[in-house]
């Protein structure tokens, strides 16, 4: 009886297993018939550097300089410190045309001396940099030969979350290698990305990876591997995919124009939580909450203001800050754009002409110095009226006031800091300390009220609730 029993339920967890091996995917054929297209690509850069190489050990300060040349003989190695030297990197990428276009990431070739290609067939082609975007991280390359195997595009957008994906590439520079997974979200926003809507996805990725292609279940490529999360330098379960949508609208207008250019509306943008929802009268929080309209730019030719909450960009809906730069960057120059906002509550249409976008500029602001003090007010802080030489430091022309100390209480908890300019609050323009002494004498208490800050060049609404 016992015996009986206990085969009975081994058959049962067998035919289980069975069961859930059978619905499991079957790469084998994918990997077959695409493999010959995805190639290890090595690199080349020359370096005049003596110090670059971790390896070499530089001259005590000790040596004296008679010693000099003996210790670079036998510690350095010959001529090191005095001939060029050659670091090596290695990548991953795959050929789009049978002329020998293929891609890869802007972070692999650049800066290349040399780019070698080496394809499955143990071939290798000397490659010419055709043009690479570093905002996107795409780099589109040449290579000499015809007939070549090519892998077929495929349409991220149709990707579903949860879907079982492949990726083919070199890590650590082995040959081609195979991982698999689920795509566990997409459009993901990165702080160094901002015009990519990544795919993230669970497949394995390491160091040697980047560049190779992300397939779907049709055996059609949706991504390039671009990124892992990592706080050791390998895989940890989070990688991510530029779309092939992205790349392939780099690739046109490098094969084009020789460049990349990138539709731009001329605002500064930030998510919209819960406590700045309520403030602006919304019934939830969704949407890019606009905190600078650059002036001369195309939003501002529009009649889009700073308070403004754009939730819908070209009939796609916008449900976070990081949906929009991506949708904005791939719409062509000149065109109108139909953007849908919510202002005062109330939703509106706004059609705008986008422009090109300009090179950023990179130059930080450092904290304004302090002015006389003004009285400690209801919202716990101390702030004074900015000098011409603060404004002029801080790039504001007119209004705003400075923040030189926050007690605890509802500023501190909001994340009001010393230092910050604060420009307006809810819909007022605050122009100077009597201005902001006013306005908040009249704040309603137990609501959401926005404060407009500028920190460090940088606007950015926070929200607070005055107690009873």
């Amino acid at each position: 009886m016992l015996n009986r029993l206990f085969f009975g339920v081994l058959i049962y967890y067998a035919s289980a297993f069975a069961a859930a091996h059978a619905q499991l995917p079957d790469f084998t054929e994918m990997v077959k018939t695409n493999g010959d297209a995805v190639v290890n690509i090595s690199t080349t850069q020359k370096s005049t550097d003596p110090q670059a190489d971790g390896d070499q050990q530089p001259i005590p300060q000790d040596v004296p300089p008679e010693m000099e040349e003996l210790f670079r003989r036998f510690f350095q190695g010959p001529g090191r410190g005095y001939t060029p030297r050659e670091t090596n990197s290695l990548g991953s990428g795959f050929i789009i045309s049978r002329d020998g276009y293929l891609l890869t990431n802007h972070h692999v070739v650049n800066n290349a001396s040399e780019i070698v290609v080496k394809l499955k067939d143990r071939r290798e082609l000397i490659a010419k940099l055709i043009g690479s975007d570093e905002s996107t991280d795409v780099a589109l390359l040449k290579v000499d030969a015809k007939d070549l195997p090519v892998v077929e595009i495929g349409a991220p957008e149709q990707l579903q979350v949860g879907e079982w994906v492949l990726a083919i590439g070199t890590p650590f520079g082995f040959d081609q290698s195979v991982t698999a997974g689920i795509v566990s979200a997409k459009g993901r926003s990165l702080p160094d990305g901002n015009y990519v809507p990544f795919i993230q996805t669970d497949v394995a990725i390491n160091p040697g990876n980047s560049g190779g292609p992300l397939f779907n279940m049709q055996g059609k490529v949706v991504g390039i591997n671009s990124q892992i999360y990592s706080r050791s330098g390998g895989y940890m379960g989070l990688s991510f995919a530029i779309p092939i949508d992205v790349a392939m609208n780099v690739v046109e207008q490098i094969k084009s124009k020789g460049k990349v250019s990138r539709g731009w509306l001329g605002v500064q943008i930030q998510d919209v939580n819960r406590q700045l929802a309520e403030s602006f009268g919304m019934d939830r929080p969704h949407g890019a909450l606009v905190a600078k309209v650059v002036p001369g730019g195309p939003a501002e030719k529009a009649g889009l203001q700073i308070g403004d909450i754009i939730v819908e960009f070209n009939g796609h809906v916008i449900e976070t800050s990081g949906e929009l730069p991506p949708r904005v960057g791939v719409t062509p120059i000149d065109e109108k754009a139909k953007v849908k906002i919510i202002r005062h509550g109330e939703q509106q249409d706004i059609s705008v002409k986008i422009g090109l976008l300009p090179a950023q500029n990179t130059a930080a602001l450092s904290n304004a110095p302090t002015a006389a003090e003004t009285q400690i007010n209801r919202l716990g802080i101390v702030v004074a009226d900015l000098t011409s030489e603060q404004r002029q430091q801080a790039q504001v022309e007119k209004n705003g006031v400075l923040v030189q100390k926050v007690n605890k209480g509802i500023a501190l908890d909001a994340g009001i800091q010393p230092g910050d300019i604060i420009l307006r609050i809810q819909n007022t323009v605050i122009r100077d300390s009597a201005d902001f002494n006013g306005v908040i004498t009249k704040l309603p208490a137990e609501k959401s009220i926005a404060v407009l800050v500028q920190r460090n060049g940088n606007p950015v609404f926070l929200a607070f609730k005055i107690d009873k």
